[in-house]
């Protein structure tokens, strides 16, 4: 694949993503002619890049949605939900056709074809349903069309405003590609409109044009902006372009037309940097005589504000006073040239990397940091103080790179959480309920790789909370709720963490049934007395489901396992509190990143080990801390703890002081009783492989500077062993890991073997 189909395919998908919130605002604001403009922008967007990859089928079928998208933006068609669900449809098969040209694949296969079919038909149905209503009216008010206008124009005398006073016509085309192929010259069609009236303006719209190498001798790329004094009427304009009406994008003000027309065009110019006049030239709110006479008015300004120190007076400011045109239009057309300079501002900031390339990059960074560990660990032995500084130096510029490299990889969860809006507007009409999605946090970052491996877990709890969750409209209003449902995702960041909730206003979960299930499946015994949190945890075991009905959306007993066991994959966990009636609530917590992290080195013996930094909340030193007593007083509080030494069965005399490091997760506090600390040190995190994927208390592993390995501790699993030991005695799990299992593992891996 060349890199211009590459780069064509990807920025597809954006503009595919934007067209696709922009039709699921359309539903709740039918009015917002600037979401709808934003809609046809991306799907014209779409098929002028298919026409420079040569993609046929892609612009075939976007050429069809284009036509209904700008009978809709026009006012032709009004917006309805069935409208909506076709175009969202629409919006579905454009993305396969894009995979399918992402798969180099020559022609959509023959299911994709059926449904582009069917789609195709459903599209023209609906602009040839709307070519007749448009004729029928056309018919029935010619005879009352001169009093229609001078209405009009009675009006803006009266008003003052609404109506730009030009005596002429404006006509904006844009010719499509394939003009040039289908044997038609754009030039004979304005040479053909000059025998209806007078040409008196007209400028050529060449923004379309690629590079010299990208070009296509045999594709057209003009558009024209026209101004037509002539008799005839909108109808025998519209003749002149019957031939290419398939083929081209075409707008005619009459004489007289209202502002917001004018206003519209300006901001459906290319988005090149022009300059006031310009715009307003091309739009056809003014000739270029006006915007002449208004330049020569602010050149003697100049020389007057010279003389004078006053500030220049701006050329809007000048055509608004002299009334050759309406300060909306003025204001318009700054507005597009802001609009403009930001875009131009943003895109030159911003640079594509491969996602290969950038995960390289990490890695690279990662063996740097072991390297400078393993000099700044050499400097020290060899008690150089200018070594030790200028290791010292090298230490803080390599965690300089790492955090700047890392942040690369950040990217908001914002873009995951909106594509949601589908799924919830889509299994809401299916299930026949009323649902909203309120979506908080978007902005919160995380690592890229995180971001991608938590979609499908999130679309478990989505469809979880809409299936299960939200009652039918009928039980709700019975229950005094609102008869729209409500599903939140919410992402904020908790001491070095970030937080993720899945939650909804239904109706919770059913103890009694989770129980009934369970005693069913043999999970439990009649006789076991379980806390609220056992017995809501019990819906995460495979094949658990209390669904008495299997649907196409849940009920087959997977789902609920597998989100738990992907959210592990990347060491975090998920807990769920409900209360019946009210709603349930998952909470989701991940590391904020995967590759390297701030960790506390502390020591057992010989053996070394890792803390994530942004758990540990304080170090105190403390002894007597022999016999069976597993917590202490802290400051009057109780701090349960666990002694590493014991936990990895490791041999030896302990030290008389012992130091305890305080961890804080989700909440919790626990200690975690060493022998020494060793203070920070910046960790590569290296996964420990599948053979210990079912290893409890332990995230992975990293490299110290002299060579050796130190696992890293997994605090989430510790505070839940410490805080939660009769746990394994009601719920045990034949994958649970013993300390027995982690000692042996940690001496082997320690060793080296």
């Amino acid at each position: 694949m060349d890199e211009l189909t590459s780069v064509y395919i990807q920025e597809s998908r954006e503009q595919l993503a934007e067209m696709e919130a922009g039709l699921l605002r359309l539903e709740q604001n039918p009015d917002d002619h600037d979401n709808i403009n934003g809609i046809f922008r991306a799907a014209h967007t779409i098929k002028g890049g298919a026409g420079v990859v040569e993609c046929s089928f892609i612009v075939t079928f976007t050429h069809l949605v284009e036509n209904l998208l700008d009978s809709l933006r026009n006012g032709d068609i009004a917006v309805s939900a069935p409208l909506a669900t076709l175009l969202l449809e629409c919006c579905d098969h454009m993305g396969s056709l894009v995979d399918v040209l992402a798969a180099q694949l020559p022609e959509p296969a023959d299911d994709a074809m059926a449904r582009g079919n069917a789609l195709t038909v459903r599209l023209k149905d609906i602009l040839h349903t709307d070519k007749g209503q448009k004729t029928a009216a056309n018919g029935a008010t010619a005879s009352g069309a001169s009093l229609t206008v001078h209405d009009e124009v009675g009006e803006v005398e009266s008003s003052g405003g609404g109506v730009v006073n030009t005596d002429s016509w404006h006509i904006s085309v844009r010719f499509g590609r394939d003009v040039l192929r289908g044997g038609m010259d754009p030039l004979s069609f304005i040479r053909y409109l000059g025998s209806l009236g007078e040409i008196i303006g007209i400028e050529t719209i060449a923004d379309a044009i690629p590079a010299a190498a990208e070009m296509d001798p045999e594709s057209c790329y003009l558009g024209f902006e026209i101004r037509l004094q002539t008799k005839a009427s909108k109808a025998d304009i519209e003749n002149v372009f019957n031939f290419v009406s398939d083929e081209c994008e075409l707008r005619i003000l009459p004489p007289h037309s209202n502002v917001a027309d004018y206003i519209r065009l300006i901001k459906e110019l290319p988005e090149d940097s022009m300059r006031l006049g310009e715009m307003l030239v091309r739009s056809g709110a003014l000739t270029q005589t006006e915007v002449d006479q208004g330049l020569l008015t602010q050149h003697v300004s100049a020389a007057t504000a010279q003389v004078s120190d006053q500030p220049l007076p701006p050329l809007g400011e000048i055509l608004v006073e002299n009334k050759v045109v309406h300060k909306e239009l003025v204001e318009a057309a700054i507005a597009k040239q802001t609009q403009v300079g930001e875009k131009k501002a943003h895109d030159a900031q911003l640079v594509r990397v491969h996602a290969d390339k950038l995960d390289q990059l990490i890695d690279l960074v990662g063996e740097l940091v072991i390297a400078g560990a393993s000099a700044n660990l050499l400097a020290q032995k060899s008690k150089n103080g200018d070594l030790a500084e200028a290791t010292s130096v090298l230490s803080r510029l390599v965690e300089s790179i790492r955090d700047s490299a890392l942040q690369l990889r950040m990217v908001q969860i914002g873009d995951t959480f909106t594509r949601f809006n589908r799924v919830v507007r889509d299994v809401s009409k299916d299930l026949g309920k009323e649902i909203e999605l309120v979506i908080s946090g978007a902005e919160t970052e995380l690592d890229k790789t995180v971001v991608e491996k938590i979609g499908d877990p999130l679309m478990h709890l989505v469809r979880n909370s809409l299936d299960h969750g939200i009652e039918p409209v009928a039980v709700r209003l019975e229950r005094g709720k609102p008869a729209c449902g409500r599903v939140s995702l919410n992402a904020f960041h908790d001491s070095g963490i970030i937080v993720i909730q899945v939650s909804d206003d239904g109706g919770g979960l059913n103890r009694e049934r989770i129980r009934a299930k369970a005693i069913e499946r043999e999970l439990i015994q009649p006789g076991d007395t379980l806390t609220d949190k056992e017995m809501i945890n019990l819906i995460f075991e495979p094949g658990f489901s209390t669904v008495e009905k299997v649907s196409n959306l849940s009920g087959r007993g997977v789902g609920m396992d597998v989100v738990r066991r992907n959210i592990q994959s990347l060491r975090g966990t998920v807990e769920v509190t409900s209360s019946e009636g009210q709603g349930s609530t998952f909470t989701i917590r991940l590391p904020l990143t995967l590759a390297i992290i701030d960790g506390f080195l502390v020591g057992i013996e010989k053996a070394s080990y890792v803390i994530p930094l942004d758990s540990v909340v304080e170090c105190i030193e403390h002894k007597n801390l022999t016999g069976d007593r597993n917590f202490l007083n802290l400051r009057g509080e109780a701090l349960p703890f666990v002694r590493l030494r014991e936990m990895f069965e490791t041999e030896g005399e302990v030290p008389a002081r012992e130091s305890i490091v305080v961890v804080q997760f989700a909440g919790h506090r626990a200690g975690i009783v060493v022998d020494q600390l060793m203070g920070e040190f910046q960790t590569v995190i290296k996964p420990l492989g599948r053979m210990f994927a079912n290893l409890r208390g332990i995230g992975g592993s990293t490299i110290l500077g002299s060579g050796e390995v130190a696992l890293i501790l997994d605090v989430a699993a510790l505070v839940k062993i410490v805080t939660r030991k009769e746990e394994e005695r009601l719920l045990p799990n034949k994958n649970a890991t013993s300390f027995s299992s982690l000692a042996s593992t940690s001496s082997a891996l320690q060793s080296g073997r």
